[in-house]
């Protein structure tokens, strides 16, 4: 399954009826945010995250861990915690596992997150990445003692350990043996190679629990996500659904389109043929029946543009999971993949990423024959 990303408990252009008419069920709010503002004393005042967004089904949350990364200069680590600096005032936050825990019990999220010790893949500090994974079972232990409300928010341990394979398997033992409700593989989409990355994913599903869900960390492109899923992960979030739309692209079966081009100017197609998501759908069956000429109207001037892309996009990415859950279930995942990327790359087989097939291959799936 495929997770939209509302950081702030509003998924960027969709109120929470549209981002429900995109048949999304689960989507993600960030701790570290929504402790800063609106905060933990209004959070508890209204009874948490579904009420304060107006969301009736699952949440997400994650620690705030990530945001090491993404507040870097605003952020010091230490053995208690993280002390940021706070993106708005400056104040100083120090979110320990015990804070980022009360803080998502407060939230009131359906699954809740591990604060973990989160380092770049890309950082040569081999001895940093080591202690990050070292302290984020110490971290999960802190966690799980503070957890306040394990019958009802789903808590789920991180992976960590960087691009080091054997880091990453001491790591999945210690997860392992604590039993939480899911499991994560964290610290990756951090720019390293994508021949890389799909070794730690297979590394570490291979030594996951069956009956688990195994959760990939901020990973959004469709290619990802389907090797991924075919490697043995099943939970997938990213932001770039939504973030790509606001540039003006598409996310269509046959590749991204920006919109913004002036090859769009007079196309009166949807934005996606066959499409039943709300933009593309037809005004005579309930849709708006939004035109790839309106988008490009509007794209560059005015945030309606972005909005009606983001129904799309996140309406796209969801429809793919329904289909790779439905090929799975039927026995045709690897047919599915390989029709997938034949329309993807327009037949051209030469053009199929190597770090696609290569992977692939390694899991019995061959990309390239009929």
């Amino acid at each position: 399954m495929f997770m939209p990303v509302a950081t702030q408990a509003s998924l960027k252009g969709l109120t929470p009826k549209q981002l429900e008419d995109t048949s999304c069920r689960l989507c993600l709010n960030n701790t570290y945010h929504l402790g800063l503002k609106p905060g933990q004393k209004t959070l508890d005042a209204i009874g948490g995250a579904h009420r304060l967004q107006s969301w009736p089904h699952n949440i997400l949350t994650d620690s705030g861990g990530f945001q090491m990364v993404s507040l870097l200069k605003l952020s010091r680590v230490t053995e208690d915690g993280v002390r940021f600096l706070s993106p708005h005032d400056g104040s100083p936050m120090l979110l320990t596992p015990e804070h980022s825990i009360s803080l998502q019990n407060s939230i009131g999220s359906d699954i809740i997150m591990q604060l973990d010790d989160v380092i770049a893949t890309t950082s040569p500090d081999h001895e940093r990445i080591k202690e990050a994974m070292y302290r984020s079972v110490r971290w999960l232990d802190r966690c799980i003692a503070a957890h306040e409300k394990p019958e009802s928010q789903n808590l789920f341990c991180i992976i960590q350990g960087g691009l080091d394979l054997e880091l990453r398997k001491e790591c999945c033992a210690e997860m392992v043996a604590r039993d939480t409700h899911g499991i994560a593989i964290g610290g990756l989409s951090g720019g390293e190679a994508k021949d890389a990355f799909c070794k730690v994913v297979g590394t570490c599903t291979q030594l996951l629990p069956e009956r688990k869900p195994r959760y990939v960390m901020g990973v959004g492109y469709p290619e990802d996500i389907l090797v991924c899923v075919a490697l043995g992960a099943d939970m997938f979030d990213c932001v770039w659904p939504t973030r790509t739309a606001r540039f003006g692209n598409a996310v269509t079966v046959d590749g991204v389109f920006n919109l913004r081009h002036a090859n769009y100017a007079y196309d009166f197609r949807p934005v996606e043929e066959g499409c039943k998501c709300t933009c593309c759908r037809p005004q005579e069956e309930g849709g708006l029946g939004i035109t790839r000429a309106y988008i490009h109207h509007v794209a560059a001037k005015e945030t309606a543009g972005a909005h009606l892309l983001s129904m799309h996009n996140v309406h796209y990415l969801l429809e793919l999971m329904r289909k790779a859950r439905e090929a799975i279930v039927e026995e045709r995942y690897p047919a599915f993949l390989k029709e997938y990327f034949l329309k993807l790359y327009a037949g051209d087989k030469e053009k199929y990423p190597q770090w696609a097939v290569d992977a692939l291959k390694g899991v019995g799936i061959d990309l390239l024959s009929v």
